[in-house]
């Protein structure tokens, strides 16, 4: 068996673009991948179209011998395109690899080690806390600031969290799980103070409350102590990303991302290495589809696995897959079906042509200078 090519779908979502990879062989066997990184989908699908020369006529199932070409030939390495280029070769690998054994990509990864994967969704206000509860989920996250609003002042952000959170862990009752977002707006100082006003609501983990490009930062945050877990590592890229991070245990819990960190091949590994510190994996998993089920399956076969992010009540997010993943009381059925054990509609995927959308940055401060997204 041989790949014959590899071929690019960008589909809209309706709030965002998703990337998705097609990798053919000459048996008809086929496998589906994801790169989904937003606002750059451009990008990472030139940065698949270069990674061609390295995979074609190979074998499919070399998995890790692929994986290292298109690591390590190309020279320039790293960083969230090329990582998501190769992630969304290497899942579809993986599928193929799965449909050519006849298993599905768990069993091959050493087979599950829970019975379902626990997932948690998103929520902004009270009104959308209550009804993910009612939808069946134990667990939501939300917001660490108040978005969007300009006039919004740094300082008055724990105080604001506060009485946030509060009124969520009120309306949903002390047995479902919160977790907030600080999305790396804060410096370290702002921070501290956000999740000392928290403490008292027991929040799952409290997730990049510094920006990411400065690990000593968060060890200020981390150094302050309280009984808060913090989270980290969507914006982190392969393992060396996470080398520092985990050797020095500047979090509780990790959160790669499947569609940037070196796909499935690559989460192994760096969960591989949490584990030795006793660190939790909660991936990152905002994006479509594939990159949904390739998570699902990696999060059944890692022993160290925390709760799996997910937005499939994005519009279309199931109505292009030919049988969507099931999802009951807030937990992921686990597939059983050979490969990633998902197929994409491409007739839909072309119904859904990419839509440029207008630039989604963060706001302005008031004095009319450039924050953070």
């Amino acid at each position: 068996m041989k790949i014959v090519d590899c071929k690019t779908f960008l589909m809209n979502g309706v709030n965002r673009n998703w990337l998705f990879v097609k990798v053919v062989t000459d048996q008809d066997v086929y496998g589906w991948g994801e790169g989904t990184l937003e606002l750059h989908e451009h990008a990472v699908e030139a940065a698949v179209k270069a990674m061609v020369p390295r995979i074609i006529g190979r074998d499919p199932t070399q998995i890790e011998k692929l994986w290292q070409a298109m690591y390590r030939h190309g020279f320039w390495r790293g960083g969230p395109v090329i990582g998501s280029a190769i992630s969304a070769i290497d899942q579809a690998l993986w599928d193929i690899t799965g449909k050519v054994y006849g298993q599905p990509v768990y069993k091959l990864l050493g087979g599950a080690v829970r019975e379902r994967v626990r997932a948690y969704t998103h929520a902004s206000d009270l009104r959308g806390a209550r009804e993910k509860v009612d939808e069946g989920f134990t667990a939501f996250k939300t917001g660490g600031w108040e978005v969007g609003k300009g006039s919004f002042r740094e300082e008055d952000g724990p105080e604001a969290l506060h009485e946030k959170i509060g009124a969520m862990r009120k309306e949903v009752g002390p047995e479902v799980d919160i977790m907030i977002d600080n999305h790396g707006r804060d410096r370290a100082s702002i921070a501290i103070r956000k999740i000392q006003a928290i403490h008292e609501f027991g929040v799952l983990f409290f997730e990049e409350p510094t920006p990411p490009d400065n690990l000593d930062a968060l060890a200020q945050v981390r150094a302050a102590g309280g009984p808060t877990d913090l989270a980290t590592g969507e914006r982190l890229y392969f393992r060396w990303g996470f080398k520092e991070l985990l050797q020095r245990r500047l979090v509780d819990v990790i959160q790669p991302d499947i569609c940037h960190g070196g796909g499935i091949s690559e989460l192994r590994r760096i969960a591989s290495h949490a584990e030795m510190e006793y660190i939790k994996v909660a991936p990152h998993n905002p994006n479509g589809p594939v990159a949904c089920a390739a998570s699902l399956h990696l999060c059944a076969a890692i022993p160290n696995f925390h709760i799996l992010e997910t937005a499939r009540d994005m519009p279309w997010h199931d109505k292009v897959q030919k049988v969507p993943l099931k999802i009951k009381d807030g937990y992921f059925e686990l597939p059983t079906a050979p490969g990633l054990g998902i197929d994409l509609d491409e007739a839909v995927i072309k119904s859904r042509p990419f839509k440029p959308h207008a630039y989604s940055g963060s706001w302005d401060e008031r004095d009319g200078s450039v924050a953070d997204v």
